[in-house]
């Protein structure tokens, strides 16, 4: 009998992740707040539930994707924490602040559930593919009961340390490459003003001291380096209003434990004005546009 599964949270990136689990032989009962997201469900063969609670009785685990910690703190304590069974292993994979992830862990924890923060790193596409990674926080025990679920919708499942962990490693990577992303952007808009051809350019600082995954395997300019959401017009990919959720994330925590994060906080500065520009729904790259004016 293999175990049921309740997944709350059925937006673009749970809906493939819940999808997986049903191709690896779980059972899984939904449960979203959008009519059209558990018809998704059900046609990939989930049962779909009318309500959270409902959802997460007789689960053996609770996956939850959801915006933010506040949604998290709501789902957990208005309806998983009252109605999961006493031995359900609860997993948030949503991308939420650490302080949240932390209490919401110690409230599990306190009324005897086993829990862990797996916020994801691989957008849309490995979610669909089941190519996704997961940063997790939590106890050891917490984490052996959630790796082979999450190794069922992901291909890297990497223990941080304990609760909030996952969290902190999740902001932590996306500032860096938010960042990254910033400063790639405006080497090539500044060559190509010093009238450096793009691609020249690209040539020698992919294999220079000045590459970085933002140049080689995402490069923000079309028709340079492998394809790219830049190819499409800055379609798909990792949505720039999200990157700037992510950027807030991090100079919060920073601000939490007295870290300096300059580049950061200048990376979110400049996300914050490309989403004011109403760019948010485009993939963070193109970012590029607005240094270029």
């Amino acid at each position: 009998m293999s175990m049921t599964i309740a997944f709350i949270g059925l937006g673009n990136m749970g809906a493939g992740m819940a999808a997986n689990l049903l191709k690896n032989g779980y059972a899984v009962r939904a449960f979203d707040l959008s009519a059209s997201a558990l018809d998704k469900a059900k046609e990939a063969g989930a049962l779909p539930c009318a309500s959270a609670g409902e959802a997460v009785r007789g689960a053996g685990a609770v996956v939850t994707m959801l915006p933010a910690g506040k949604h998290v703190e709501e789902v957990y304590n208005g309806s998983v924490f009252g109605a999961a069974d006493a031995g359900a292993i609860l997993l948030d994979c949503s991308t939420i602040d650490v302080a949240t992830a932390r209490r919401t862990i110690a409230a599990a924890e306190d009324k005897g559930f086993a829990m862990v923060d797996a916020p994801v790193s691989g957008g849309i596409a490995a979610a669909n593919g089941g190519t996704l990674t997961f940063m997790v926080g939590g106890s050891d025990a917490a984490f052996e009961r959630a790796r082979p679920i999450l190794s069922a919708m992901g291909k890297a499942v990497i223990h941080a340390g304990g609760a909030g962990n996952g969290q902190a490693a999740k902001i932590c990577n996306n500032m860096l490459l938010g960042a990254t992303m910033v400063a790639t952007c405006e080497a090539f808009a500044m060559a190509e003003k010093i009238g450096l051809d793009p691609q020249t350019f690209y040539d020698i600082s992919s294999v220079s001291s000045g590459q970085s995954w933002s140049m080689t395997s995402y490069c923000p300019l079309p028709g340079v380096g492998p394809n790219s959401p830049a190819d499409n017009g800055y379609e798909g990919g990792f949505a720039a209003a999200l990157m700037l959720k992510d950027l807030k994330l991090a100079v919060e925590a920073a601000a939490a434990v007295n870290a300096s994060v300059p580049m950061g906080g200048n990376a979110e500065a400049l996300y914050q004005m490309l989403v004011n520009s109403g760019e948010g729904g485009k993939d963070f790259s193109s970012i590029i546009r607005l240094l270029r004016g």
